[in-house]
C-alpha cells in the first residue's frame, strides 16, 4: 500500500518544459509512482490536488535563523514561515560570535551544540553553511565533511573593518567576531580558507561539485570611506543614503578580489551570494569568463528583485548588501531571465521590530538593524514577477528548487521525480493576496513587503508526505530532519 496519494495537479518539474495533469504517489516519505489516475484503493490516505500547480518543495539555501532571537525561538518560529512558503528545506548560515550562539571555539565543540538546540524544533528539513571565523576553524573543515556532513562554507569579506550593522571601531573586530588577539579576518584569511576548502575536495572526489564555498562580496575598505562621505555629506537619507554608503563598485571589486583568490588557490566551486546591482553581475560574469574553470554560481535574493530604495518600507529593509534603485533590480531582472544568476533565496534573517528601528532615532538608517525575513514570500514573489516578465514554470522551479539542491548535496531533493523526497507544493496562481505581517507565522511583525499584492499563493506543503501546512496554518509537529550531505 501506497502512503499517499496526491491526485489531480499540474506536474513542474525544473527538467521538463512541459506540465501535465499527473497523480503523486508515495511511500516511506518518498515519490514511487508518477501517473494519471492511480488507483486511490492502493492508498492508505488519498489528497485532491483540484487541479493545483505542483512545484517541488522549495530549496531556501540563503537563511540566517537564529542570528537575533535564539535558535530554540527562531527554528520554530521561521521554520512555520518558511512551511507557508512553499519551502522545504532550509539551510541557514552559522558562524561563531557575536549574533548566533554569542560563543566561540572550536567547531567540534560549537556545532553539536548547534545541532542539539536545532533538533525537534523546525517544522521543515534543515542543514548549515559554516563560516570558518577563527585561524584553527581552517583545519576543521575535512572534519566538518566528515563527520557532519557540512559540505558549504562561508566568508564575510566586509567584516574587514564593518561589523553587521555597520562601521566599526578600531580593534573591535576582535571583539565582535570573538578571535584570539593577533588574528585577522582578513583577506590572507580568506585565502588559507579556499586553500583549505580545496584540500577538502581533493580528499573527496566523489563530492568535487557539493563542497562549495559562498562569499558575501563587498569590500570593507570602500564602504569605510563612502559611510563618512555619506553621513558628512547629509544630503541622502534612508535607503537611497545606504545604497551610496556602499556602494556597487564595492561589490564588484570584493568580487574580482574572491576570484582572483579561487583561482590562485585552485578553489573550484565558489558561490557569489545575493548580487545586487550591475556592476556586481557584471563583475562575477567577467570572472566567469577570466577563470573558466573555476564553477562560479551567482546568487540573488527575493528582496532584491522586489524591493527598491523608494519602497515605503524604509529602514526595514535595511539589508548587506543595500537594496539599490530600480535600474539595477531590473538589471538583476534581465540576467535572471538570461540564466546568467542561478538560483534565488530568501537570505531571511528574522530580526524582530522591537530591535529593527533605533528607539531615539528611527529614521537613521545607519543605527537601524540588517536583515529582514522573507522566506513565506519567496515563490509567490518570484511567480508574480517572473510570469510577468516571461519566466517559465521550469526556469522557476529551477531556481528555487533544482539548482540550490544540485550544488549543496542534496541529492534526493529538487525535483518531483520517483526516488526523490516527497515534498512537494500545491500552489494556486490564481489566487492572488495582499502581504499582511499581521498574517505570517514569522516573529518579526513587519515585513518590508507589506501591502504588495502577489498573484499566486501556496496553499499546502507536504514535507517527505506529511501534510505539514495547509489554508493558512501550519499543521501538526515539527517533523524537520537534520540533513547530513550529501543527502
Amino acid at each position: 500500500m501506497l502512503d499517499l496519494i496526491i491526485k489531480n495537479v499540474k506536474l513542474v518539474s525544473p527538467n521538463s518544459a512541459t506540465q501535465s495533469m499527473q497523480d503523486i504517489g508515495v511511500k516511506d516519505g518518498k515519490i514511487t509512482q508518477l501517473g494519471v489516475d492511480i488507483d486511490p484503493s492502493t492508498a492508505k490516505e488519498v489528497y485532491d490536488g483540484k487541479g493545483k500547480i505542483a512545484f517541488p518543495g522549495l530549496v531556501d539555501a540563503h537563511m540566517h535563523t537564529g542570528i537575533y532571537s535564539h535558535l530554540s525561538e527562531d527554528a520554530i518560529t521561521e521554520s512555520k514561515a518558511a512551511a507557508m512558503g512553499g519551502v522545504t528545506t532550509s539551510i541557514n548560515y552559522m558562524r561563531t560570535g557575536h549574533y548566533y550562539l554569542n560563543e566561540t571555539g572550536k567547531y567540534a565543540d560549537f556545532f553539536p551544540k548547534v545541532l542539539d538546540i536545532s533538533k525537534d524544533r523546525f517544522h521543515v528539513d534543515y542543514a548549515y553553511h559554516l563560516a570558518p571565523i577563527r585561524y584553527e576553524h581552517r583545519d576543521e573543515i575535512e572534519m566538518l565533511i566528515e563527520k557532519f556532513g557540512v559540505t558549504s562554507f562561508k566568508i564575510f569579506m566586509f567584516y574587514g573593518s564593518h561589523g553587521l550593522h555597520g562601521k566599526s571601531s578600531k580593534g573591535s573586530q576582535n571583539e565582535f567576531l570573538m578571535t584570539p588577539e593577533g588574528e585577522q579576518y582578513d583577506i590572507a584569511h580568506f585565502e588559507f580558507i579556499m586553500r583549505s576548502v580545496q584540500k577538502a575536495i581533493d580528499k573527496n572526489p566523489d563530492l568535487q561539485d557539493e563542497i562549495s564555498l559562498s562569499l558575501h562580496c563587498e569590500t570593507a575598505e570602500i564602504m569605510r570611506a563612502y559611510t563618512e562621505i555619506v553621513e558628512k555629506d547629509g544630503s541622502l537619507s534612508g535607503l537611497r543614503a545606504y545604497s551610496a554608503s556602499r556602494p556597487p563598485h564595492s561589490e564588484g571589486l570584493a568580487i574580482f578580489i574572491a576570484s582572483y583568490l579561487a583561482n590562485e588557490t585552485a578553489c573550484k566551486n565558489i558561490n557569489l551570494l545575493h548580487l545586487t546591482s550591475k556592476k556586481a553581475v557584471d563583475a562575477a560574469l567577467m570572472m566567469q569568463e577570466c577563470f573558466p574553470h573555476i564553477n562560479f554560481k551567482r546568487e540573488v535574493t527575493v528582496g532584491h528583485l522586489l524591493l527598491d530604495v523608494d519602497t515605503p518600507a524604509a529602514g526595514h529593509a535595511k539589508v548587506n548588501p543595500p537594496i539599490r534603485d530600480r535600474a539595477n533590480v531590473e538589471y538583476l531582472w534581465s540576467k535572471l531571465l538570461e540564466k546568467k544568476l542561478d538560483w534565488v533565496v530568501s537570505d531571511h534573517a528574522c530580526c524582530s521590530a522591537e530591535f529593527k528601528l533605533d528607539n531615539k532615532h528611527p529614521d537613521n538608517i545607519f543605527l537601524a538593524k540588517s536583515g529582514f525575513g522573507g522566506t513565506e514570500y519567496l515563490l509567490s514573489g518570484l511567480y508574480t514577477e517572473g510570469t510577468k516578465r516571461g519566466m517559465s514554470l521550469q526556469h522557476i522551479a529551477e531556481l528555487v528548487c533544482w539548482n540550490p539542491a544540485k550544488r549543496f548535496g542534496l541529492r534526493s531533493k529538487g525535483d518531483l521525480a520517483i526516488g526523490y523526497d516527497a515534498d512537494v507544493v500545491l500552489f494556486d496562481p490564481n489566487d492572488s493576496f495582499v502581504v499582511r505581517a499581521a498574517e505570517s507565522e514569522s516573529a518579526q511583525g513587519y515585513t518590508p513587503f507589506e501591502g504588495m499584492e502577489l498573484a499566486g499563493q501556496v496553499k499546502t506543503t507536504f514535507l517527505r508526505g506529511h501534510k505539514v501546512y495547509e489554508n493558512g496554518s501550519v499543521v501538526g509537529e515539527a517533523k524537520g530532519q537534520y540533513l547530513k550531505r550529501p543527502y
